[in-house]
Order: structure tokens, then C-alpha cells, then sequence
């Protein structure tokens, strides 16, 4: 290796070393050794076992005998009675062979299961008469109901199958000869099996669901079409044959399963489990009179074991996509089975092997195959920028000590444009991944975001979690199946935290997100991260932005542990060092290079950007102008980076060398504002097809835009015209973009869109026939026709006016208007099926005009699950333009971006639901019969609006709105409950602002309106008894303690709670309630009884809010709170241990700024006073005093809190003071009083 690889490899290691020291890593060598240790146990002294290996020969050899004299005694035999060792298993048929096989299996895994199956075949054995074949077969019927409902959910049926056992047992002792104990025996197992239905809600579903979904065990027990106590017979007689070779019938029962699963491969994977099946039972019949495992079949059989086919198999053939992969196996089994009939175990090991091997390597394609159905990142190899060697290691080393110390989830790091926050990001990645540290990264600025929302860039960034680390790809799988209309929240969890936690490794992982502010969802986004707040032993988030989100207030932030490292430019010395590198490597002209003096100047110049000099030399090795000319021009300018917009200038000055004239100038803005538009990579035939832009001038200019390039295109993508963002510097679109300093230069976008509008709608009228579906290769649509089927709404909602005045003297307009009928049901296929594929069609009729079908299209998107919000809303924004007089368009528009805006957070979405609403409402006067109806609409995006102003005439607009909706629904309207609800909802913002008596009165009155028409079991019947117990809960704090309406509250809380049992998803926001109820009770008359029910209700929400569940937090703290009243009341100091010990656990759930700590903050600092005055240790006042410090720090001058809280902090440091007799408190106090005297 050269001397500058060896210093290369030092300085990378260095970073490995620090990552080692401060993140808790071996060293590279360490960590190969460790990785050894991890797999065979080969580096482990011989003679001793490695862990795997102890898990695995430790419970076999460590098996107690069996007191088998006990277990027949329950059944009443003896243990002279009990059966002779287990028979060798002879073939039957295969179908019957499996169901016994894996019943007994089964009974192998589940002691219960296997006693309840003996009682089963021994009252068989005792019952002889032909009569009691039915009572015989009810009670296998429901033993297998039992085995389904175990392999469902085994912590819930644990019950069901003891009952039922206990039954069988008790039974056991009847003489069946008599007709009248059969009938007593038949009678009893109804009630036993109707009561434990009664009590098992979910098994008495059991029966009747599809078996398509059921495991292999029960479906080939009740798929095989013989008694079922038949097979409970006979695998009775074999249990215990053959346990070692339980790994291969597992795989052939997942496979059996799969089969009965598959979609589009039925035959195909039917074969290939019968011939799985004909090969393991082969095994089993020549291995079932073995007591021990062949030595030489011990390997393969773990491999099988090791390898779990249950996680991919269920899932495998659904597609054609992998039928290499099964054909591969088939062939692997067959082969296995030749060799099986005429050889001997040796070969049987190698067969077995191989079907291990090939399993395993099925299991990678498939997974694979299905994660490559999310979202992945493009390409970025080339986009990003040079690091520069060892110029941010001050910021690297911060990095890390926040990674290894720190306990905040999210580290921004912000700085100016240019400054090279992406470029430290990639580094960062790239040594993160290298050091077994990295979760996954999302890099916002080399792709268009306009049409990717939260939800695709957590898909995303699970993708790249699923490619870096194999092993969470399962739980991924999962997500995809489990998310569909899911908020963000469980986004996270699902597809990033769970993922994660599956590794369950000692130390968390990074996610990094570079330029987060460069995506229009980033606020909705971050908000989201809140929730893994308390998930950094898991997960850590490095982001970056130009901005701190912190001292801009972003909305939300305040939601998120947050820590934020301000990214200053480099030093002079690195840009510097940087020149002087690639200074060498521009095409001088006649040898005249820079001089010393010149990269003085440069450096000077840059400000310390990187992004500066970058551009420098790009400009000087790419421009037609002499590069000692080009140098002299910005060497000579006196405007460095740091003042009149020095960046600007440089790329201003580049412009106007690189297009001279006014129609080189006007061809660049055509180009540049094109690409700026563009949202997906076109080959440049397609570009300029699109664009009108020929094909030669698209060349010319993409061969001098070079210099401007800082994200240089992917290799190989030189034919292809890509989005400005994917390879220009954010800073040169905005600068092009700026409208406040118009130039030569300048776009707007909208201009561009309208453009790309009119040329995909052009390109419709190619879309390929119905006729030609015939034939793939004809229906298959070209990239420019995909390009304009998928974008042509969403450049129309960017590139026209909304207005029907002026949108109808559009180009748009009128072309819209010729699309003929079957153009237009051809275009919804094709986007139907290009953006939801795999569902069913979208239905049309004949009639249908494009506004209807737009709407529809927006209707499927919405109930598809996917993250395609943005294109629904433009089919919707296009419908309302080419019929605006269609109130029902306006309205579900509104819809659009109302329930966005509830599920995002953040005003902007509501604002545009209030202004869609108000349209469809002037389009249905008084007279019109939804006149109400968009009222209503109006009045609660008024009040989602009033949720984030607080602007009280939107809060007295939204009364005015729901008034005059209500008076045009009277009594005799069956939805008059809305209306009620709206109007009441309306007035208790309006009473918690002005805490006006009549105003509560008004509220509850609506509300025991609304519930008289709603009676159980409406569905909403829980709602309304919920707010109109909170609104009772109001009355009685308002009203001198109105005890007679606290307790009508707590009545009406319970009935809400008995309306939704477990596992309803909103039980625990129900049992909160009820407990505050309670609790308020407690406080108003000392009722014991009501804080303890109170206490035991908080402890059964909070087992229903694991963390990171959102409401932990309130939940933890209520709990706390009422045992602090508790111990007031008996003090016990457990009780006051467990209220300390809630409380931390809460304030560790809301790290800084979360707007709950300051509460939280206070409640612990008052239970440890609480406990000083118990214990008069010093230490428990230090830890109060502290608490008390910093909730000062969040309540700075002028917080309507501080002056309290000063009170608070003297009192303890006085106290403090006169317990310890020191005076190191002196200062503390003085500066406290005096301030405590200016306010």
C-alpha cells in the first residue's frame, strides 16, 4: 500500500477507534473475534460449550424422568396399565400421516394440550356403544377448536384449555355402559364448552373462521376428511417416537399451509409440499423405533431447526415472482428422496442439508423480493460532495459523545447553505455503517419530495433498515401488513423501532436524515418523533437543517428530546488544503496556473463554504471561457461569501459566463425551470418530447451546466435528464428561484408546472387500447407515458389557478374538454393501476365525466392505505377546477385536507379545509337540502383551526355555523346527533375561555340531547356519555362542588367503559377518565373506597399503554398522583416509593422541551420533599433542589409560573440551610429573594 492508502487507513481507523472508545465497540480486530464467538463457538477452548450450544444440548440433557405413575393416575390407570413404549410409525396415507404427526408434536409442546388429549382418547377407549360417538366426537371437535385458539393466542386460551381439561378429568370416573351417566356426561361437556365460550369471546369464533389462515398443525388435522379422534388416537400411541425429527415436519407443515394459501402458484406448491411430505415421513418411519438422534443426522436437523421456515413460507408463494426459487427446491427434494430410497443415513444427512440450504436461500429472495415493495432510496453514488479530510473532526468527536452520552432522541445539527451539512452526513453514514452503528439514512436533497409524506420516507428508511440488517426484515414484513391507514406514530413503531429492538443489541442504532427542511413535510414529521422519545437505548436521529428548530419555534418541536449543534463553516486552512488538491486537476490553458497568492484570495473568499469552492472548480475546469480568465474574474471580486450574498454573486457571475445571450438565457430558464418541475429521471428523448426542448439544446446545456453541478448524476444515467434537486445544491434552486431580486435567470415553477401539464395531457391520447391488452408487450406503457398517466394532476394543481374565471381560459381547460370518453377510462386504469397496484380495477360507467372519475380515483388512493395523499388531493384540486360549481367535490376535498391536517398536525391543512367547505357552501344556499350539512363542515374546520390560533372570532364563527346547522335539523332528523355534538363541542371552547356558567349549562344540555339519540348500542353512545361526563366533571368544580353532578359523571363514565371491553383500543383512555372522576370524588369528601378503585383503574390503563405509548406519560403521572394522596392519607412509605418512583418514570418519558415536563418537574419535586420530611435525608433534598432548578430554567422571567416557583426553590433552600448548618447556600438564596422582590 502507498504511503498516502497507509494514511488514509490510519485516519480512518482513528474514527473507528473514537467510535470504539465513546460509542462501546471492539476495535476491527476485536470485533471479527467477537463475530467468530457469535456463530460456530470455533473460537472457544475445546471442551466446553458455546452458548448456542448450551441452549440448544442444555434442556435435552438436563431432562428430569417422567413420574408417569402420577400422569396415568389422572385418567385412572396405573402406571402398570400404561402403554408399552412407543410403536414404530407405519405409513398410511399422507394427508393422515401428517395430521398425526404434528398432533403429536403438538402434544410434545404443550403439557396441557397433551393431557386434555389422553383424557379425550381414554373416554374414547371406555366408551364402546355406538352412541356416544357423537358425545366422543364433540369433545375432539373442541379440543381442536382449543389447539387453533392456542396457536392464536396461548397466554388466553392457557385458561380455556385447563377448564376443559378439568372437565374431561372429572368425567373420567362415569360408567358409560349406563345410558343415563352418558347423557349426565354429554350434558355437562355442553355447559363446559358453552361456558368457556361465554368467557372466551374470541374462541367462540374459532369455528367459523376461513381456514386459509389457520397453522399447519390444525389445518391438516381438519383438512384430512377422517374423525378427528382418530387422529388423537393414534398420536397418542406414537408421541415421543421421533422429537428429533420435529424441525423437518415443520417445514412440511409451513409448506402445506402455504399451499393451501397461495394465490397464483396453487399446483405449483401443492406438488412441491406432497413431495416434502412423502420425503420427512420417509425419515420418520425409518427413524421412529430410534430412541436417540443419529450422530450423523444431529447437523442437518438443527440446520432445519436454526432456520425456521415458518417466517417466510406463509408468505412465499403468493406471486410468480420467485418460481426459480421453488422449482430449485422441488428439484433439491426429489433429488433427496432418489438417494433416500437407495442409500443409507449418510446420504439422508447430506439430502437433509441441502433442503436446509435451499430453504435458507428461499427465505433471503423472498424477503427481499416482498421489501423491495416499499419505497427505496435512489441511487446516490456520486451525488454527494468530497469529504474533506479530517475538516470537521471537532464536530465528528461532538457526534460521537452525544451518541455514546447523550439522552436526547434527536441531534440537528443546522448551519447556512453551503456550509456542508449533507456532505458531514454522508460521511458520518458511511463510518457509522462501517462501525456496525448505523440504523439507516435518508438523503431529502438528491430526490423530489414533493410527493413523498412522512409515511413514505419511514418506508423508506425501513428499507434501508431491512438492506443493512437482514435479521429485522421479518418485523418489517409485519409493518406492511399491519400499517395500512395507521397514524405516523405506529409508522415508527412498526417499521423503525420494532425492527430495531428485534436485533436487541446492547447499544442504539442511527438513523440520519439529511436536510430535513428541504421536504415539505418535515414539520409533521419531526412532530411524529416525539413518540420515540424514550427509545434512545434503541434509536437515535441525527438531522440536519439550516435552521435550529428550536429558537425558530417550529411547531411541534417543543414534542421531541431535541439536542442542537450549530455546523460552522471550515476553517481557512481546510479550503485551503482543498484548492490546492483540486486546483491541480483543472485544464490550465498555456501553463498558467494559480498562484499561491490566488488560493489565498479563494480561500478568503469562500467564507469557509465548501459549497463555494466546490463550484470555484467547477467553474474553472467546465466553462468555455479560459480557466486563468475565470480565476481572475473571482479572484478580483470584492464580495466574499460572508457579506452581499457573496454565494449569489459567484453563481450569478457563473451564469451569465456560461449563457451569454438573451436566448441562451431564455433556453436556460426553459431547461432549468423544466427540471425544477420534474418529478422522476426521463431519458432526454422523453424530456424534451415533454418539454419541446430539442434533444440537441438539452445536450448543449447539460454539457455547461457541469460547472454548477455539486450532486454530479449517477454513473451510467448520461442520457438521462434528472430533477434539479438531485443534482444541484439547494442554494443555486432557491437562488434562481429568488423573486426578490428578479434576473436574467430567474423561473417559476408554476410556469413549468403548466407546461408539463399540457404535454402529459397531450400524451394521453397514445395511451395503448383496451384491445391491445392482449398483448403485454403492446399494453405496456413507455416511460413517457407512465410519466404523464402518473403526473399530469399534480402539474395541473401546480401549474393553473384554482378560480373557474380563471381557470377556464387555460390551455388546460380546453384540453381536458377534447379527451375523449375512452381516453379518459384508459388514463384511470393505467394511474389506478400504477399507483395502487395488485387491487381490483376501478369501476366506471359509461357516463362517468372526468370530474367523476377524478373523484373516484381519489376515493380508491384515500382507502388504498398507501402513503399517496398528494395525488389524491390533486385529482380532487383538478375535479373542483373542471366542475367548480360541484358542491360534493368541494366538500370532499375539504375532507382531503382536513383529515390530513388531524393526522399531520399543523394549521395549514385546516386552513384549506375551511376554504374548500366555504365553497361547497356557497354553492348550497339555505334552501338546499345539505345546507346543514356544510355548515357543519364549516363549523369543525373552524374549530380545528381554533385548536392552533386560539382566535376567538373563529371560535364565535364556528358557534354562528353550528346554531344555524342545528335549527335546520330538528328532532325529527336521524343525524341530529352530529349536530348537537358540533354545537356542543363549540360552546365548551367557548366556556373554558370565558368560564361562563350558562355557557357549561348550554353544553350539557346538548349533550344529554345528543345522548337520548343515542342509544346503546350506538356506536357513538360511548362518545357522548364520555363528554358529557367530562362536562358533569366541570359543572362540579364550577358549581361550589356540586357533588350531585360528580357523581352522574362517574355514573355515565362507567357505563362508556362497560361499552368498550377488552381489547377496545380507546379502554384506556376510558378507565383514565373513570379514575379522574373517582379521584375528584376522593378529593371532595376523603372517600377512600373512591381512590382506591381510582388507583387500581390507572393501574389497568397504564398495562394497556406499554411504552412508547403516547398517553404513558399522563397515565404514570395521574397514578402517581393518587398514591401521593394515598400516603398523605395512610402513610406508608412504599406507597410513597411507588409515587416517586412513577413520577421518574414519566419525567424520563418527556425529556426537554417536552411541554409536560415542567409539570412533571414540580409533581416529583413535591413527592421528595414529602419523602425528606419522612426520612430527613439530605440527599432527597439535593435531588429536589435540583429538580427545582430546572423547572426555573424552563419558566424564565416573565412566565406567569416563575414567581411560584421561586417561592418553591427558597423554601427548600432555607430548608436545606437549617438542616445542614452551612452556608453554601447563602448566595443561591439572596439572589432568589431579589428577585422575588421585583415582581
Amino acid at each position: 500500500m502507498s504511503a498516502e492508502g497507509s494514511s488514509k487507513l490510519r485516519k480512518r481507523d482513528r474514527f473507528r477507534q473514537y467510535l470504539s472508545s465513546r460509542l462501546g465497540r471492539n476495535s476491527p480486530s476485536n470485533a471479527s473475534i467477537s463475530r467468530a464467538n457469535e456463530g460456530d463457538g470455533a473460537s472457544i477452548p475445546s471442551g466446553s460449550l458455546s452458548p448456542a450450544q448450551h441452549a440448544e444440548k442444555g434442556p435435552r440433557d438436563n431432562l428430569k424422568p417422567r413420574n408417569r405413575h402420577q400422569f396415568f393416575k389422572l385418567f385412572g390407570r396405573s402406571s402398570a396399565d400404561r402403554s408399552p413404549p412407543p410403536k414404530p410409525f407405519k405409513r398410511s396415507t399422507l394427508e393422515k400421516d401428517l395430521a398425526v404427526l404434528s398432533t403429536t408434536y403438538l402434544m410434545e409442546d404443550r403439557q396441557n394440550l397433551k393431557e386434555l388429549i389422553l383424557g379425550i382418547v381414554s373416554l374414547n377407549a371406555k366408551c364402546k356403544d355406538g352412541e356416544s360417538s357423537l358425545f366422543i366426537g364433540k369433545c375432539a371437535d373442541f379440543c381442536i377448536c382449543l389447539i387453533q385458539y392456542v396457536e392464536e393466542n396461548a397466554s388466553d386460551a392457557a385458561n380455556a384449555v385447563d377448564e376443559f381439561l378439568r372437565e374431561i378429568k372429572d368425567i373420567q370416573s362415569f360408567n358409560y355402559n349406563i345410558e343415563e351417566s352418558l347423557k349426565s356426561a354429554e350434558e355437562r361437556v355442553d355447559q363446559s364448552i358453552t361456558a368457556i365460550k361465554a368467557s372466551h369471546p374470541s374462541l367462540g369464533e374459532v369455528k367459523g373462521r376461513p381456514r386459509r389462515g389457520l397453522s399447519g398443525t390444525v389445518v391438516t388435522v381438519l383438512d384430512v376428511g377422517i374423525p378427528v379422534i382418530t387422529v388423537l388416537k393414534e398420536a397418542v400411541e406414537i408421541v415421543g417416537a421421533v422429537p428429533f425429527l420435529k424441525p423437518v415436519l415443520a417445514a412440511v407443515l409451513v409448506m402445506s399451509q402455504a399451499a393451501r394459501q397461495t394465490q397464483s402458484n396453487y399446483d405449483a406448491m401443492l406438488s412441491l409440499s406432497t413431495t416434502a411430505g412423502e420425503f420427512a415421513l420417509s425419515i420418520v418411519e425409518r427413524c421412529s423405533t430410534l430412541q436417540v438422534l443419529p450422530p450423523n443426522l444431529d447437523d442437518a436437523v438443527k440446520k432445519l431447526e436454526r432456520d425456521e421456515p415458518e417466517e417466510f413460507v406463509s408468505c412465499f408463494f403468493q406471486t410468480t415472482a420467485f418460481k426459480d426459487e421453488l422449482d430449485d427446491l422441488r428439484g433439491t427434494l426429489d433429488t433427496a428422496i432418489q438417494e433416500f430410497q437407495s442409500t443409507n443415513l449418510i446420504n439422508m444427512q447430506d439430502a437433509l442439508e441441502r433442503i436446509a440450504e435451499a430453504l435458507r436461500r428461499t427465505a433471503g429472495n423472498v424477503e427481499w423480493g416482498r421489501l423491495d415493495a416499499l419505497p427505496s432510496h435512489p441511487d446516490t453514488s456520486g451525488k454527494l460532495a468530497e469529504y474533506l479530510v479530517e475538516s470537521r473532526t471537532p464536530d465528528v468527536e461532538h457526534i460521537c459523545e452525544w451518541i455514546a452520552s447523550s439522552s436526547e432522541l434527536l441531534l440537528c445539527i443546522h448551519g447556512a447553505a453551503g456550509v456542508g451539512k449533507s456532505t458531514l452526513a454522508s460521511h458520518l453514514s458511511k463510518e457509522l455503517r462501517a462501525a456496525g452503528r448505523l440504523a439507516g439514512s435518508i438523503f431529502l436533497g438528491t430526490f423530489p419530495t414533493d410527493t413523498s409524506g412522512p409515511e413514505t420516507i419511514i418506508k423508506m428508511l425501513a428499507h434501508e433498515i431491512g438492506s443493512i440488517h437482514p435479521q429485522t426484515r421479518p418485523k418489517i414484513l409485519d409493518a406492511m401488513q399491519q400499517c395500512h391507514g395507521t397514524s405516523l406514530e405506529t409508522h415508527l413503531q412498526k417499521y423503525i423501532l420494532e425492527p430495531l429492538q428485534s436485533l436487541n443489541h446492547p447499544y442504539p442504532l442511527v438513523v440520519i436524515v439529511d436536510a430535513l427542511d428541504e421536504w415539505r413535510d418535515h414539520l409533521t414529521f419531526l412532530s411524529a418523533l416525539g413518540y420515540l422519545n424514550s427509545n434512545t437505548p434503541v434509536i437515535k436521529v441525527i438531522g440536519t437543517s439550516r435552521l435550529n428548530p428550536v429558537t425558530s419555534e417550529l411547531p411541534g418541536i417543543d414534542k421531541v428530546s431535541v439536542h442542537t449543534y450549530h455546523l460552522l463553516t471550515v476553517s481557512t486552512g481546510v479550503i485551503k488544503k482543498y484548492f490546492e488538491k483540486h486546483l491541480e486537476s483543472v485544464p490550465w490553458v498555456d501553463g498558467r496556473k494559480a498562484h499561491p497568492g490566488d488560493i489565498d484570495k479563494l480561500a478568503e473568499l469562500s467564507g469557509g463554504l465548501p459549497v463555494w469552492a466546490a463550484t470555484v472548480i467547477a467553474l474553472l475546469s467546465f466553462s468555455d471561457s479560459p480557466p486563468h480568465d475565470v480565476l481572475a474574474d473571482i479572484v478580483g471580486s470584492r464580495h466574499p461569501v460572508g457579506g452581499s450574498d457573496g454565494l449569489g454573486d459567484l453563481y450569478e457571475n457563473a451564469l451569465k459566463r456560461l449563457f451569454t445571450t438573451p436566448e441562451k438565457q431564455q433556453q436556460f430558464r426553459q431547461y432549468f425551470g423544466a427540471i425544477i418541475a420534474l418529478q422522476a429521471p426521463l431519458s432526454i428523448s422523453d424530456f424534451s418530447a415533454l418539454t419541446g426542448i430539442s434533444a440537441y439544446l438539452i445536450n448543449k446545456i447539460q454539457a455547461a451546466l457541469p460547472a454548477l453541478h455539486t450532486r454530479p448524476p449517477p454513473p451510467g444515467s448520461e442520457r438521462m435528464v434528472h430533477p434539479a434537486t438531485a443534482i444541484f445544491h439547494l442554494s443555486l434552486i432557491e437562488h434562481i428561484q429568488a423573486t426578490r431580486t428578479e434576473t436574467p435567470f430567474t423561473v417559476f415553477a408554476s410556469e413549468s408546472h403548466s407546461a408539463l401539464a399540457l404535454s402529459c395531457l397531450e400524451q394521453l391520447s397514445s395511451l395503448p387500447s383496451p384491445s391491445s391488452h392482449h398483448n403485454p408487450r403492446q399494453a405496456r406503457l413507455r416511460a413517457i407515458q407512465d410519466y404523464a398517466v402518473r403526473y399530469w394532476p399534480y402539474h395541473v394543481l401546480n401549474g393553473t389557478p384554482r378560480l373557474n374565471d380563471s381557470w377556464s381560459q387555460t390551455k388546460h381547460s380546453t384540453a381536458l374538454q377534447t379527451i375523449s370518453a375512452g381516453t379518459q377510462r384508459r388514463w384511470a386504469t393505467s394511474f389506478h393501476k400504477a399507483l395502487i397496484p395488485g387491487e381490483d380495477g376501478l369501476e366506471l360507467e359509461a357516463e362517468d365525466s372526468m370530474g367523476l372519475i377524478l373523484r373516484k380515483l381519489a376515493k380508491r388512493l384515500g382507502e388504498s392505505g398507501g402513503d399517496q395523499w398528494r395525488f389524491q388531493v390533486a385529482c380532487l384540486e383538478v375535479a373542483v377546477r373542471i366542475d367548480d360549481g360541484d358542491a360534493e367535490a368541494w366538500s370532499e376535498l375539504g375532507w382531503c385536507y382536513e383529515y390530513r391536517g388531524r393526522r399531520m398536525g399543523g394549521i395549514q391543512m385546516h386552513e384549506k379545509a375551511l376554504a374548500a367547505f366555504r365553497s361547497a357552501l356557497q354553492l348550497r344556499p339555505e334552501s338546499h337540502p345539505n345546507h346543514a350539512d356544510s355548515l357543519n363542515h364549516v363549523a369543525l374546520a373552524l374549530w380545528s383551526c381554533h385548536q392552533f390560533n386560539e382566535n376567538q372570532d373563529t371560535l364565535s364563527e364556528m358557534i354562528s355555523c353550528s346554531q344555524k346547522a342545528l335549527t335546520l335539523r330538528p328532532a325529527s332528523y336521524a343525524d341530529r346527533d352530529r349536530y348537537l355534538d358540533t354545537l356542543a363541542i363549540a360552546l365548551n371552547s367557548l366556556y373554558r375561555h370565558n368560564g361562563d356558567l350558562q355557557t357549561l349549562k348550554d353544553v350539557i344540555s346538548l349533550h344529554r340531547q345528543g345522548l337520548e339519540l343515542r342509544p346503546a348500542p350506538h356506536p357513538e353512545r360511548s362518545k357522548t356519555l364520555n363528554n358529557l361526563a367530562s362536562a358533569l366533571q366541570s359543572l362540579h368544580e364550577h358549581k361550589d362542588g356540586d357533588m350531585d353532578a360528580l357523581k352522574e359523571a362517574i355514573s355515565l363514565h362507567r357505563e362508556a367503559l362497560e361499552l368498550h371491553p377488552a381489547p377496545h383500543p380507546d379502554r384506556n383512555l376510558l378507565l383514565d377518565n373513570l379514575a379522574e372522576a373517582l379521584y375528584q370524588l376522593y378529593r371532595s369528601n376523603s372517600d377512600e373506597k373512591a381512590l382506591n378503585e381510582a388507583i387500581s383503574l390507572e393501574h389497568k390503563a397504564l398495562a394497556l399503554e406499554p411504552a412508547p405509548h403516547p398517553g404513558r406519560s399522563i397515565t404514570l403521572n395521574n397514578l402517581a398522583n393518587s398514591l401521593k394522596s394515598r400516603y398523605q392519607h395512610n402513610g406508608n412509605i412504599r406507597t410513597l416509593n411507588e409515587c416517586i418512583s412513577l413520577y421518574h418514570e414519566a419525567l424520563g418519558l418527556c425529556p426537554a422541551p417536552h411541554p409536560l415536563r415542567p409539570m412533571f418537574l414540580n409533581n416529583l419535586a413535591d413527592a421528595l420533599l414529602l419523602q425528606f420530611e419522612q426520612n430527613r435525608e439530605v440527599g432527597v433534598l439535593d435531588k429536589a433542589i435540583s429538580l427545582r432548578r430546572e423547572l426555573l430554567i424552563l419558566r424564565p422571567s416573565g412566565h406567569r409560573y416563575r414567581k411560584a416557583n421561586l417561592e418553591d426553590i427558597l423554601h427548600l433552600l432555607e430548608m436545606r440551610r437549617e438542616v445542614t448548618g452551612g452556608d453554601r447556600d447563602h448566595g443561591e438564596i439572596d439572589d432568589v429573594k431579589a428577585e422575588l422582590a421585583t415582581l
